[in-house]
């Protein structure tokens, strides 16, 4: 990948790729609503992936920033939030299925409505799972990027409208070699009826690679501790590699 790469997903679109350690992704709101569920699995390791709890309880958070890290459930930093207009993205909604997608917008086929047909972030997941070797199994926790969701005192998840607008973004930075699994589609905690036509554009720029005096390294302790886990692991690949013996 390079810099000039660039993406626009429509609504209701899918996407998958290998993001390369030390690339940065730039996700750009190209209209109000905007809703992009991630899914971060260590490319050369499929069975290590993002563990939504570990990166909410170590940086004593429930919504994600600039200096917020994505963690492996291995203690490893797979992403870290380089950029940030927003100052806020969930982590905690999940993503739409097919039931709720129909008892919210009417129910939709392909057969009928062929690509206007509405799309569920369940769906989406599972299908690049499949083109990436895994299956249905392998769902797991998402980000959100560009919504924002709260709980009252009493627990309630409150899904707060008009968070994001066009020209808003967030800049992710890979820390490893990164699978990227991503699907544009509403937050199922979306309280508008249409179904959300909200575009996004994915572009690839320049990153600066972590080091110790990195904002996000410096973001927490805990921060510091997962990128020195994620070092280590790729000092000790390197010595493997130089001296003919792979780990």
């Amino acid at each position: 990948m390079n810099n000039a790469w660039k993406l626009k997903l429509e609504p209701g679109a899918k996407w998958s790729g290998v993001v390369g350690r030390g690339k940065a992704i730039r996700f750009t709101s190209l209209q109000e609503y905007s809703n992009v569920s991630l899914m971060l699995f260590h490319a050369k390791d499929l069975s290590e992936r993002y563990n939504m709890p570990d990166t909410l309880k170590a940086q004593h958070t429930s919504h994600l920033t600039k200096g917020n890290v994505l963690l492996s459930d291995n203690g490893r930093v797979l992403a870290s939030i380089v950029e940030d207009t927003l100052g806020w993205h969930d982590p905690i909604g999940g993503y739409t299925t097919r039931k709720l997608t129909d008892e919210k917008y009417g129910l939709t086929t392909y057969q009928k409505e062929r690509n206007a047909w509405n799309r569920s972030g369940e769906e989406n997941f599972i299908v690049e799972m499949i083109r990436n070797g895994m299956q249905r199994r392998d769902l797991g926790p998402t980000v959100n990027l560009f919504s924002k969701v709260y709980c009252g005192e009493d627990g309630t998840m409150h899904f707060e409208q008009d968070h994001a607008s066009d020209g808003d973004f967030i800049t992710l930075r890979m820390e490893m070699d990164v699978l990227v699994v991503i699907s544009n589609t509403p937050h199922p905690l979306n309280p508008e009826t249409s179904y959300p036509l909200a575009s996004v554009e994915l572009e690839s720029v320049p990153a600066v690679p972590s080091n110790p005096l990195d904002y996000c390294v410096n973001y927490r302790p805990e921060n510091r501790r997962a990128f020195e886990n994620t070092w280590q692991y790729y000092a000790l690949q390197e010595q493997a590699f130089s001296g003919g013996v792979r780990l």
